[in-house]
């Protein structure tokens, strides 16, 4: 089950994290976007950005966003192509993200938002230790380290059923297709 990767709503997320967040480092924006997009995909059968969620030592981390933050901060593996993200952000003492501005509310739904606000609200005030533990879920558990995090393993997580889980896969699938043409 794979989903689509937007740029556009990755890239303003973090941002309307970042400018919510009193400690704005990597672990504790990946992780509260990965709640809200957990909980999207559960209730409305896409996640907010698409990317796709490994499995590392301190929790899943957003693939193709923790890219992007690395090429601004200067050390990822597309650098030349991320840089040009360092108009929305700039990155001190190695993990700490400043945003440069605020996120662009059109690119993001009204769900988006919704999602994002909860998972704020639920997760920001948490400790590293805290949200660490909390991201430790059966998805991440049932994922070899260092591995792509299955999208059926984050719709158990959530609860749902298999023939819902069956049905996201298809949609999933017609889109790929879709965009594929």
């Amino acid at each position: 089950m794979n989903t689509l990767f937007n740029l556009e709503k990755a890239i303003h997320s973090i941002l309307y994290v970042s400018n919510r967040l009193k400690r704005k480092d990597f672990h504790k924006i990946f992780k509260v976007i990965y709640f809200a997009d957990r909980n999207h995909l559960s209730d409305y059968g896409r996640m907010i950005t698409g990317d796709t969620y490994i499995a590392m030592n301190d929790g899943p981390v957003p693939s193709n966003m923790y890219d992007i933050l690395k090429g601004v901060r200067g050390d990822g593996f597309f650098y030349e192509e991320a840089k040009k993200f360092s108009k929305y952000f700039e990155i001190r003492e190695w993990n700490f993200v400043y945003p440069k501005t605020d996120a662009d509310l059109s690119y993001l739904s009204e769900s988006d938002i919704e999602y994002l606000d909860e998972s704020l609200k639920e997760y920001g005030g948490l400790s590293w230790d805290e949200i660490r533990e909390k991201s430790h879920d059966y998805a991440w558990r049932n994922t070899v380290k260092d591995r792509p995090i299955s999208m059926k393993d984050l719709l158990l997580e959530k609860g749902d059923s298999n023939e819902y889980i069956e049905f996201i896969d298809d949609m999933n699938k017609i889109k790929e297709l879709i965009n594929s043409l």
